[in-house]
């Protein structure tokens, strides 16, 4: 039986031939429409401040009627949407989540909730299942919808060709700015702020009326970002000048407290929008571990029906405004949202600063006003011209109600009544099929007045659609309307520069004496004085060696040289106490170097004197002298570019305290060199000074090694190549 239902193997297979194909044409062809496809139907938001997802899924309540009566099942609206939106119901179903009242997510939400709907401040606080949670829009969403039955936008077939959807919505505000949106394509993202709704309709206004409004001038009327979950965000004006600019920037938000005297504790009410409770509390938590938080007991989530709070309990003693200054720097209390404006207008994307945004809203936004204006005004006029007919039977009722009656077939009815009343098709049809009840004067006459009114409105309108002046006036009108109906005070307070401490005192570190190693292929060790005296032979990785060994303390900052021009600083609190026996930290990984990126030295410093040098020596044969203050900052910057020239690749890094001088040896590939006095190295002021030519180099040489003191006068064959002048010739060291 087994024989019987085998597959037949063919004896040969013939394969197909393999074409040559270039990595752009394949680019082009197969990666490109799938990146522009994730990027504008995906991912990035358009003018109107939806992505396709959201729209369809409001579009589908608009349709179901859920503008007015009560609410439904999320589950029968998650169906409904898929007939637009071709995912899964869990897709649908979170989009909807974030654009609940429930999730807190929007200044102004678009869905009327009933249910858990999880928290935007949460990322672990769940959200109950569709079958579970009712949903209606909100009232809010009439200014989404106005005109959309009204040609003021494009319907499209959706992807089955069973009905239409709307390319965007005419939205009566600019939305784009109001509700926050963030996305992820393929080689862009997007990441909007939400702004006041107030404020952006003042700013809008203004733009309508003043087309020549500079970032600066809307700085005044849109003050800052404003988020759902509140926050204080510190006042910077030239970082958010930079976003009102350009659309890129970032700014900072901290988190709102208040000090419980009488429980000793802290209550957190208000966190930044991009962060969580979560991280807070692991950030705090492991900060507790670490013993870098002694000031802190417990802390705890007492979120309950009356709102947000996270809740501190402190050592007695604390002081709680000190202890919120160290949170701020050193957890998620305090953050920076980093704002992307990169927006999808007419189907590409465009990273603009607010007034450019605005001014491609407004633009959009006449254009539905106008196609509304339009439809509005044609259909008046279709009115207008049955009326126009009706009046001309006023003039002989009697007249039409004998044409009608004395016609022998229905089908002549019409004609009859065109013939007789001078009118054309449309009109007789409407004056066919008035009720019989209605064929009286009085009715006639009620009718006809209506006439000159339109006629007004018609002109009225006519006279919109060729001022754009006008045109504004009516959309500045518009926003004025929902500015006082719908705007709410500012829920992020602004914290300007003169209630802001800059004070940023160092974190407390024990303070004890250590040994810092540091070796050719960068392994690093801390060492603490009670584990030297055990054992203090160091293990290392076969074939390499020490290349710095030194006494400091633990508060010290450690500095890596690396062979891409960098210095990385760090503190030796930083790294965890080894023993002598263990191999150490890999710098390169903790230090988040790249990959093709090396340390060559490193020195432990307490402080940066301009009487202290670094010596650098470089492959070409120059060499100069850096003072030490070169490379204090003053912020905590963990990485410095620059930091050295990198005309030539460098060779060694030496340091020379004040008053003091070294031998240094310089080797080539040829085995040749010269041993001089570091007093000879020139002192520059410039970090990236190429220095001066220490060693003549012949022949493609280049110098390979660099050694100093003991070192270099041990070397083999040192002693002949002694030298007192630069630049020097090298000579054999065999």
């Amino acid at each position: 039986m087994a024989k019987k239902n085998a597959r037949k193997v063919p004896e040969e297979i013939v394969l197909a031939p393999i074409k040559d194909q270039a990595i752009t044409d394949t680019i082009e062809k197969n990666y490109m429409p799938y990146a522009m496809s994730v990027i504008v139907s995906r991912a990035i938001p358009e003018i109107d401040g939806f992505k396709p997802s959201q729209r369809k899924l409001l579009y589908t309540m608009y349709k179901m009627g859920l503008l007015t009566g009560s609410r439904i099942k999320s589950a029968n609206v998650v169906g409904q949407t898929m007939r637009l939106n071709p995912h899964g119901d869990a897709a649908i179903y979170e989009t909807m989540v974030r654009l609940t009242r429930g999730n807190a997510a929007l200044l102004h939400p678009f869905v009327d909730s009933k249910g858990s709907f999880g928290k935007q401040y949460s990322r672990d606080m769940a959200y109950a299942a569709s079958r579970y949670t009712e949903v209606k829009l909100d009232p809010f969403c009439a200014e989404l919808f106005r005109g959309i039955d009204k040609d003021a936008v494009d319907l499209i077939p959706n992807y089955d060709n069973t009905t239409t959807e709307p390319v965007l919505f005419p939205t009566t505000f600019p939305n784009v700015l109001v509700s926050a949106n963030s996305g992820i394509a393929v080689g862009m993202a997007s990441n909007i702020c939400s702004f006041n709704l107030a404020e952006v309709c003042d700013g809008t206004i203004q733009l309508l009326r003043h087309p020549d409004t500079t970032a600066e001038q809307l700085l005044e009327l849109i003050k800052a970002p404003d988020f759902s979950g509140g926050a204080e965000l510190l006042y910077d004006r030239e970082r958010l000048l930079e976003i009102y600019k350009t659309g890129r920037g970032s700014f900072t938000v901290r988190a709102k407290y208040r000090y419980d005297k009488a429980n000793s504790c802290i209550d957190i009410l208000e966190i930044p929008y991009s962060t969580s409770i979560e991280a807070i509390i692991k950030r705090i938590t492991d900060l507790v571990k670490e013993n870098k938080l002694k000031e802190v007991t417990d802390i705890r989530d007492e979120i309950d029906l009356s709102g947000f709070k996270l809740t501190i309990d402190l050592r007695r003693g604390t002081d709680p405004d000190a202890l919120m200054k160290k949170l701020y720097r050193l957890t998620p209390l305090q953050d920076d949202f980093a704002a992307n404006l990169n927006i999808l207008v007419d189907g590409a994307p465009r990273t603009m600063g607010i007034p450019e945004i605005l001014r491609e809203w407004i633009r959009f936004r006449l254009g539905c006003y106008k196609r509304e204006l339009a439809f509005d005004m044609n259909k008046k006029k279709e009115k207008l011209h049955l009326l126009l007919g009706l009046g001309r039977i006023l003039v002989d009722i009697d007249k039409a109600v004998k044409i009608i009656r004395e016609t022998k077939k229905e089908s002549e009815v019409v004609p009859n009544l065109m013939a007789g009343f001078r009118i054309d098709q449309v009109q007789a049809e409407y004056i066919a099929e008035i009720k019989l009840r209605h064929l009286n004067q009085e009715y006639i006459v009620e009718r006809v007045k209506e006439i000159g009114e339109l006629q007004k409105e018609i002109a009225e309108m006519e006279a919109i659609l060729v001022s754009e002046t006008k045109q504004k006036s009516a959309l500045a009108a518009q926003l004025t309307e929902i500015k006082k109906k719908y705007g709410q005070p500012r829920k992020t307070q602004i914290v300007h520069d003169a209630f802001i401490d800059d004070e940023e005192p160092e974190d407390e570190l024990d303070a004890y004496e250590c040994r810092v190693v540091f070796t050719r292929e960068g392994y690093f060790k801390k060492i603490t004085a009670q584990s030297l005296r055990g054992a203090d032979e160091q293990k290392l990785k076969d074939g390499d060696v020490i290349v710095n060994m030194e006494d400091t303390d633990n508060s010290a900052d450690l500095l890596f040289f690396t062979d891409k021009q960098r210095v990385y600083k760090a503190k030796a609190d930083d790294f965890e106490p080894v023993k002598a026996s263990a191999m150490g930290d890999f710098v390169q990984a903790k230090l988040q170097m790249d990959d093709d990126e090396h340390p060559v030295m490193m020195k432990a410093l307490k402080e940066y004197k301009a009487s202290d040098r670094f010596i650098f020596i470089f492959a070409n044969g120059k060499g100069v002298r850096i003072p030490a203050d070169s490379y204090e900052t003053k912020t905590n910057r963990k990485r410095l570019t620059n930091a050295f020239s990198d005309a030539s690749p460098i060779v060694a890094v030496f340091y020379e305290a004040e008053k003091t001088k070294t031998e240094l040896l310089l080797v080539t590939d040829a085995q040749r060199g010269i041993v001089i006095s570091s007093a000879l190295v020139p002192q520059k002021t410039t970090r990236t000074s190429a220095g001066v030519t220490l060693l003549t180099l012949r022949g493609g040489q280049k110098v390979v090694l660099a050694l100093s003191g003991e070192e270099a006068v041990n070397y083999p064959g040192a002693s002949k190549a002694r030298k007192i002048k630069i630049p020097a010739s090298a000579v054999a060291l065999n």
